[in-house]
């Protein structure tokens, strides 16, 4: 399993990658592969305020349809809608496929995202 050592991580299966005042945020590689193929994702709109904990979007595949929870607290400054036309992007890079960016209001909520190494961790648990 591909678990980047950059990127911070949720128990709930979420990514976040910080680049200068954004924290861009996705689904793992453990989450698609649990979901199965994507085929709709429904992603929050630029300018919305998101609260870290809570449901930002929906992931659904052949199997289910998922809530995906933010990481952080904060404003929605980007999106990516290219998901929106193509969700299986999702499936076959779920590191290049973020969903949206935020600029965090709560820096400090960082902190208690899991590294790398606890998140395996916890997959393995899970498994």
């Amino acid at each position: 399993m591909n678990i980047p050592a950059d990127l911070k991580y949720t128990k709930k299966h979420e990514w976040a990658r910080v680049e200068g005042d954004l924290v861009y945020v996705g689904i793992t590689e453990y989450a698609q592969n649990s979901l199965g193929d994507i085929v709709f994702v429904e992603l929050p709109s630029v300018g919305d305020i998101i609260t870290s904990g809570e449901a930002f979007g929906v992931v659904e595949s052949v199997k289910a349809a998922s809530d995906i929870y933010s990481s952080l607290s904060g404003i929605v400054k980007e999106v990516n809608n290219e998901l929106i036309d193509h969700p299986e992007r999702i499936n076959q890079n779920p590191y290049d496929s973020w969903m949206m960016a935020i600029e965090p209001s709560k820096a400090s909520e960082l902190e208690v995202l899991l590294d790398a190494s606890a998140y395996e961790k916890l997959c393995l648990e899970e498994a």
